[in-house]
C-alpha cells in the first residue's frame, strides 16, 4: 500500500473520530452548556498535550518565539472553538459543517492583507462561489438565521486565523507549543466565566466529555500522521468527509434531515474548498501545498 493511500485512510479515519466527537458534544448539550462543555473538553484533553510535549524531540524551550501571533492564536482558537461547539448544540450538523468549511474561503481572503499572497481572478472567483454557498445556507432574507448560524460563521472566522497563524509562525514554534498555549487560554478564559455559566455534571456527562477529549486528541494525531505520510493536496480534501458523517449521525441519531439549501450550499463551499486545494498544489503529484482545511481544529 502506497504512503499516499495510508495517508488517505489516516485522514478519513480523523475525520470519522471529529464526528464523533462533534455528535457527542451535541448530545452533551442537552444538559450542559457550549461553555462548560469547551472547558472541561480542553481541561481533560491537557494531559494528552503534556504528554505529547514532554516526548518532543525538537530542542527549545516553554517560551514562545511569537509572543503576539500566539496570543492571536489563543483568541482566533476561542472564538473557533465556542462558535463551533454552540452551533452544533443548536443546528443539525450537517448545517453547522457546511458553515465551519466555509474556512479555507476566509483563509484565501486574509491571507492577502495579513501574509502578504497575491489573490489571482481564479482563485477570486471561486471565494466568490463558495461565499455564495454560504450565503444560500445562512438565508439571511429569511427567519431562519439564529444565534447558531452567526457563531457557526464566527467559528469559521477563527479558524481561518488559526491556520493563518499557522502558515505564520509554524516554522518557528514547536507544535506542542501551538496546541498548548491555547489550550491553557481557553481554560483560563472560560474558567473566569463559569461560576456563572456552571451546571451539575452527572456521571454520564464527565464520561461523555472525557470521551470528547480522548476523540480530540486521537483525530488530531491521525491529521498530523496523514499530512506527514501523504501529500497535501490529497489528504486535505478527505476532512469534507465530515460532512458525509455529520449527515450519517444527525439523521440516526438526531432525526435532523439536511434540506436542500443547506445540500446547494455545501455544493458550492465543497466544490470552491477542492479547488483551492488543488490550484495551491498546481496539480502535480508531490508539490507544495499548505492545505487551508488542515487545521479545523487548533
Amino acid at each position: 500500500m502506497s504512503r499516499n493511500i495510508q495517508a488517505i485512510l489516516i485522514a478519513l479515519t480523523g475525520a470519522l473520530i471529529y464526528s464523533a466527537h462533534d455528535a457527542i458534544i451535541k448530545a452533551l448539550g442537552a444538559t450542559l452548556p457550549a461553555i462548560q462543555i469547551a472547558f472541561f473538553a480542553y481541561l481533560l484533553g491537557l494531559p494528552y498535550v503534556i504528554f505529547m510535549l514532554i516526548h518532543d524531540k525538537t530542542p527549545g524551550t516553554l517560551r514562545p518565539a511569537n509572543p503576539l501571533w500566539m496570543a492571536i492564536r489563543v483568541v482566533a482558537v476561542m472564538f473557533a472553538t465556542v462558535g463551533a461547539f454552540y452551533a452544533f448544540l443548536v443546528l443539525p450538523l450537517a448545517e453547522a459543517y457546511t458553515i465551519l468549511f466555509a474556512a479555507p474561503l476566509l483563509v484565501t481572503l486574509l491571507a492577502v492583507p495579513l501574509l502578504g499572497e497575491v489573490l489571482h481572478w481564479r482563485r477570486t472567483t471561486a471565494v466568490i462561489v463558495g461565499l455564495a454557498g454560504v450565503l444560500i445556507v445562512l438565508r439571511p432574507d429569511t427567519n431562519t438565521l439564529n444565534l447558531g448560524h452567526l457563531t457557526a460563521l464566527a467559528s469559521a472566522v477563527g479558524n481561518a486565523m488559526v491556520h493563518i497563524s499557522s502558515r505564520r509562525i509554524g516554522g518557528s514554534e514547536r507544535l506542542p507549543l501551538m496546541i498548548l498555549y491555547p489550550m491553557l487560554g481557553i481554560i483560563v478564559l472560560l474558567g473566569a466565566v463559569m461560576p456563572f455559566t456552571f451546571q451539575p455534571v452527572s456521571g454520564a456527562a464527565f464520561g461523555g466529555l472525557a470521551i470528547v477529549a480522548l476523540f480530540s486528541f486521537l483525530a488530531m494525531l491521525c491529521m498530523i500522521e496523514a499530512f506527514k505520510r501523504g501529500e497535501a493536496a490529497l489528504v486535505a480534501p478527505m476532512q469534507y468527509s465530515q460532512l458525509i458523517w455529520g449527515t450519517i449521525f444527525g439523521i440516526l441519531f438526531f432525526s435532523e434531515y439536511p434540506k436542500g439549501p443547506t445540500l446547494l450550499g455545501a455544493a458550492l463551499i465543497i466544490g470552491s474548498g477542492l479547488y483551492i486545494v488543488f490550484r495551491e498544489a498546481g496539480l502535480k503529484p508531490g508539490a507544495p501545498v499548505t492545505p487551508p482545511i488542515a487545521t479545523r481544529r487548533p
